[in-house]
């Protein structure tokens, strides 16, 4: 079950370096999980030269993104194509490092707790090399909004980076 960038692309907004997931290596639409993985290369977005790798608290973005891959996967078995969301909130937040060091390959799980109308809210955690090094919770918002849609189509027809 293993999807990469390609498909990642279809089910997913996130476009250029924005896109922080590699690869989809699992998920399970019933039981409302999903696991994904992150390369840290110089080439991502938060990439500081100094650290010789990402700092840590974008984690949270990793898990962010993880959370729009599963809402990806569950509209596109409804025919719907990606919405845009947003992060609500941030919480039980536990960070084990101070980076992701270059050439570290990031585990990324996510699981939905709560969902109600178009707001859910999710555990989340980032293992390195099998050992948990960042949880939390994350509720998000899901965007059905017809002037949302025609921003993302405009933002989409921009060239990327």
């Amino acid at each position: 079950m293993l999807l990469e960038k390609d498909e990642l692309l279809a089910i997913m907004p996130h476009r250029g370096k924005m896109l922080l997931i590699s690869r989809i290596t699992g998920y399970n639409l019933e039981e409302r999980t999903i696991n994904a993985e992150y390369d840290i290369t110089g080439d991502c977005l938060f990439y500081d030269p100094v650290l010789a790798g990402v700092p840590a608290w974008v984690g949270i973005e990793f898990i962010a993104q993880t959370i729009a891959a599963l809402a990806g996967l569950r509209g596109r078995k409804r025919g719907e194509e990606p919405k845009l969301g947003f992060i609500l909130s941030v919480s039980a937040v536990k960070i084990g490092i101070p980076f992701f060091k270059a050439g570290s390959i990031v585990e990324i799980k996510a699981k939905e707790i709560y969902g109600v109308d178009s707001v859910y809210t999710f555990e989340g955690e980032i293992l390195l090399e099998g050992k948990k090094v960042i949880e939390g919770k994350i509720m998000v918002f899901d965007v059905d909004d017809k002037h949302v849609q025609i921003l993302k189509k405009e933002c989409d027809s921009i060239e990327r980076v």
